[in-house]
C-alpha cells in the first residue's frame, strides 16, 4: 500500500507541475484531464500525508520518551502523545484503505434516470410520478440540476414512463443503486372499497456518456419525426418536431417530444441512445470478468426487487441491505440521503471484504 501511496503522490507533484506551465491553457482539453486527475488524486495524497506526520510525531514521542530520563512527567507525556498518534495514523490508513480502491469509473458522470410503471396499471403510473418528484426534490437539495428527456403521461397524471437527467458532482455515484424494482403497497386514489393494492415500478440508472464513449454508425439508425402529442391534448405544436429513433442492430428505440426544437428532440434522444447502449457494453464487459463477490447491494439488475414503500405502515424498507425507515412521507418529500448514504457504505464493506479475502 506505501508503494501505491508513494507513486500517487509523485503522480500528484508531477500534476501539480504541468498545471503550473502557461501554454497549458492554449490546450483546454487536456488541462480539463489533469485537473480531473488532480482532484481525484487530492484526497489520497492529502490522508497519506498525514499519515506520514502521524508516523513521525510517533517516532518524535518515542524518542523522547527514551530520552526522558527521570523525569516521569515527560516520560508520560512523551507516551501519551505516542499512543494519540499511533491512533491517528491506524485510522489514516483504514481511511487509505477505503480511498485506495478501484472507483467505477462511471462514477463522476451525469445520470440518466428512467422510471416505468409495471405492474398495477394506472396506480403504478402514479407511483412512478412520485418517485420522479421525490428524485428531483432530492437533487434540487444537493443542488444537481434536473432536465426532462421524455415523458409518456397518463390521464390521471402519471407516467408510463419517464426519462430525465441529473447532472452535477460524481452523480451516478450517488443515484447508482437506485437501479432495480420499487414496490408500492397502498390505497389507490380510485379504489373505492379502500383495499391496499401493491403495484411495482422499474427505475434505470444510466451513466451519461458522450460520443467518443459510444461509437454509433449513422447507418444503423432509423429515425422518424411526427407531431408531438401528450395527455388531454397537452403539448401539441402543428410542426414534426417529435423524434423516435430505432437502432437497428440493438432494436432500441427512443422517443422525445418534450421541446418545441426537432432538433433538440434529436439530441436529447441520441443522449437516451447512448446511454443505453453503454449499459449494454458495460454489462457485457460484466459478464466476462469472473468474479464470485455477490454485493451485499445487489447485482442491479432491473428484475431485481430492492425496495418496498408501505403508504399503511409509513415505511420504507431497502431489502439489499435489511433497512427499514419510518419516516416515508418525509422520503417520498426527497428526504433520501440517509438511504443512499447507507448503500454506499455497504458497498465499500462488501468491496473491502473483496479486497482482503
Amino acid at each position: 500500500m506505501l508503494e501505491k501511496l508513494k507513486r500517487a503522490e509523485e503522480r500528484f507533484l508531477e500534476i501539480e507541475s504541468n498545471l503550473a506551465a502557461p501554454d497549458l491553457m492554449t490546450s483546454p482539453d487536456k488541462y480539463l484531464q489533469l485537473m480531473k486527475e488532480y482532484k481525484s488524486l487530492t484526497p489520497i495524497v492529502e490522508k497519506y500525508r498525514e499519515y506520514i506526520e502521524a508516523q513521525n510525531n510517533m517516532a518524535e514521542a518515542e524518542e523522547l520518551s527514551r530520552t526522558a530520563g527521570g523525569d516521569a512527567e515527560l516520560r508520560e507525556l512523551a507516551q501519551s502523545e505516542y499512543k494519540a498518534e499511533r491512533a491517528r495514523a491506524e485510522k489514516c490508513k483504514e481511511e487509505l484503505t477505503v480511498l485506495l480502491l478501484p472507483r467505477d469509473p462511471d462514477d463522476d458522470k451525469n445520470v440518466i434516470m428512467e422510471i416505468r410503471a409495471g405492474a398495477g396499471g394506472e396506480e403504478a403510473a402514479l407511483f412512478a410520478a412520485d418517485l420522479y418528484r421525490m428524485y428531483t426534490m432530492y437533487a434540487a437539495g444537493a443542488s444537481f440540476r434536473t432536465e426532462l428527456l421524455s415523458a409518456n403521461e397518463t390521464e390521471l397524471g402519471g407516467y408510463r414512463e419517464v426519462s430525465f437527467l441529473i447532472s452535477g458532482e460524481n452523480v451516478f455515484s450517488r443515484f447508482k443503486f437506485e437501479r432495480g424494482v420499487h414496490r408500492v403497497q397502498r390505497v389507490p386514489e380510485t379504489e373505492a372499497q379502500g383495499r391496499i393494492q401493491t403495484s411495482t415500478v422499474t427505475v434505470a440508472v444510466l451513466p451519461e456518456v458522450e460520443e467518443v464513449d459510444v461509437q454509433i454508425n449513422p447507418a444503423d439508425l432509423k429515425i422518424e419525426t411526427c407531431k408531438s402529442s401528450g395527455a388531454g391534448g397537452q403539448h401539441i405544436n402543428k410542426t414534426e418536431s417529435a423524434i423516435r429513433i430505432l437502432h437497428v442492430p440493438s432494436g432500441i428505440v427512443v422517443e422525445c417530444q418534450e421541446e418545441r426544437s426537432q432538433f433538440k428532440n434529436r439530441d436529447k434522444a441520441m443522449r437516451m441512445l447512448r446511454a443505453r447502449l453503454y449499459e449494454i457494453k458495460q454489462t457485457e464487459q460484466n459478464e466476462k470478468i469472473a468474479s464470485d463477490r455477490k454485493s451485499q447491494v445487489g447485482t442491479g439488475d432491473r428484475s431485481e426487487r430492492i425496495r418496498t414503500y408501505n403508504f399503511p405502515q409509513g415505511r420504507v424498507t431497502d431489502h439489499r441491505i435489511g433497512l427499514t425507515l419510518y419516516t416515508l412521507d418525509r422520503f417520498m418529500n426527497g428526504e433520501i440521503a440517509g438511504m443512499l448514504d447507507a448503500l454506499a457504505t455497504a458497498d465499500t464493506a462488501e468491496r473491502l471484504k473483496g479486497a482482503t479475502s
